[in-house]
């Protein structure tokens, strides 16, 4: 199983790169080759699928991107091949966006996706994606369960958990949401 590939562009196909790693060509399928540029060096993530009949690799700009697709990838009745244009533009926030809210259209408009493809999406996603308004509330887990657990209620540690910096330790956070309750 491969994590990434470093090399140089070689060829940009309609929907593959070849990257060149010391003289190997990997063809790499992507969401949107053209983002690319032939002759540069780049890391490019990928997800290999070995099945009986081929070997593939699907490349990806990031780690978040190739983790939104192997999470894509895990609903069932969608495979690669569907998925991967999914990614094509800068559209994360909106594809987490829709799956919480339920927007069986917009997911809807990608290519190969149906109703019931769509709602399968849905339903097996739903409120398991991180986003950037999750990452904050992910952050404060182990604060929140810490204030539990000295006897503090649910609503008001919500009521506090805005005023509290998420670029601080666990510690300074708790000292930090003591403050904040005991007022």
């Amino acid at each position: 199983m491969y994590s990434y590939i470093k090399g140089t562009i070689e060829e940009i196909g309609s929907n593959y790169i070849v990257v060149d790693n010391s003289g190997i060509g990997y063809l790499i399928y992507v969401a949107n080759p053209y983002s690319y540029a032939a002759g540069r060096e780049v890391i490019v993530y990928v997800y290999q699928q070995v099945r009986e009949d081929e070997n593939t690799l699907y490349g990806f700009k990031s780690k978040e991107e190739k983790e939104l697709f192997l999470k894509l990838t895990s609903v069932k009745g969608l495979g690669c091949k569907m998925a991967l244009p999914m990614l094509s533009g800068d559209n994360k926030d909106e594809i987490y966006a829709a799956i919480d809210s339920g927007n069986v259209n917009y997911l809807k408009k990608f290519p190969k996706i149906g109703d019931k493809v769509a709602r399968q999406i849905i339903l097996d996603l739903k409120g398991k994606l991180a986003t950037s308004e999750n990452d904050n509330k992910k952050d404060f887990t182990a604060l929140t369960d810490t204030l539990k657990s000295l006897g503090y209620k649910p609503a008001d540690i919500k009521r506090i958990l805005p005023n509290i910096d998420d670029g601080k330790n666990l510690e300074a956070q708790v000292k930090d949401a003591l403050k904040l309750l005991l007022k």
